[in-house]
């Protein structure tokens, strides 16, 4: 990262939490101007903290993604649930995004239980507000009831709408500071982790039912050679069975993930990149803790 000199703003960190497809993903992508998070109708898409840099006239606001909060008991989904966890402990503010076209369950109520017992201040967005207005009273009224007096946005992420009101609450709750990026900055992901979370994106998207939740992407090298970047990188699954219907006949479904995968890329670096995809399988990687502690971290 190349040196700059910092300047007074509004600067600080803001963690987004909520449940699974909240639209925390098509939030951090719209705000930042990029597509960092992966948006899809996989519940739970987003596995690691991803950051996302805006830098306004008076602000740097980082922007952290966490996975969606989930009740549940297995490995996998605890897992998810410690990386939204600390994503929260390292925030300055946290921004609690609801989906109104979903009722009201459970996890909305642990999740505001657990957000009254931090001492950050935390701002409610009801999100897909151009979806249900119906179920958007409902919200209003249960989160006054637990919240009293709190400001409620209700935006969509999607259509762009009641954004900047909530960016301005948002920096208003920011400390003062140096700048932590410079301003042309927009993610402090690693390359690698970049790779890794594109060729995921598409490979999901060109899948079906459960095998998206047992694919991860490891990369397992990564050499500049020349003006090119050559990437070595393995899909994962969990059982043989997988394996073709990843590939796809005569390979079909493999060469569409990388063709997706190499457009979006180059619009992220700015140099040719080659890669060369193999598919591979870790049994039973989800019910490991050692192994979901070692590909899940980041």
């Amino acid at each position: 990262m190349d040196s700059f000199t910092p300047q007074a703003k509004h600067v600080g960190f803001i963690a987004l939490i909520g449940r699974p497809s909240t639209g925390k993903s098509t939030f951090i992508n719209r705000v930042v101007g990029h597509n960092l998070a992966i948006v899809a109708a996989l519940p739970q898409s987003t596995r690691q903290r991803v950051r996302g840099i805006l830098n306004t006239t008076d602000a740097q606001l980082i922007f952290t993604d966490t996975p969606g909060i989930h009740s549940s008991e297995k490995r996998f989904n605890r897992h998810l649930l410690n990386q939204a966890k600390l994503g929260m402990e390292e925030a300055d503010v946290i921004l609690y995004l609801v989906d109104v076209t979903r009722k009201i369950a459970e996890e909305e109520m642990a999740i505001a239980t657990l957000l009254k017992s931090v001492s950050q201040p935390v701002v409610i967005a009801l999100n897909k507000t151009d979806k249900a207005k119906n179920f958007t009273v409902d919200y209003m009224l249960f989160f006054n009831k637990l919240f009293p007096n709190k400001e409620i946005f209700k935006i969509s992420a999607k259509e762009n709408m009641g954004i900047h009101p909530l960016l301005h609450h948002l920096t208003s709750l920011l400390p003062v500071g140096p700048m932590l990026y410079p301003e042309d900055i927009y993610t402090d992901q690693e390359p690698s982790l970049r790779i890794a979370e594109i060729l995921r994106k598409h490979a999901i998207l060109s899948l079906k039912e459960e095998i998206p939740h047992a694919l991860y992407v490891k990369i397992e090298d990564l050499q500049m050679k020349g003006a090119r970047l050559w990437v070595r990188v393995a899909l994962v699954v969990e059982r043989e069975s997988q394996k073709p219907i990843l590939i796809g006949k005569g390979a079909s479904n493999l060469r569409k993930i990388r063709i997706a995968s190499l457009k979006e890329l180059s619009t992220v670096f700015p140099y040719k990149i080659d890669l060369d995809i193999q598919i591979k399988v870790d049994k039973d990687w989800r019910s490991n803790e050692h192994r979901l502690s070692q590909i899940l971290t980041p």
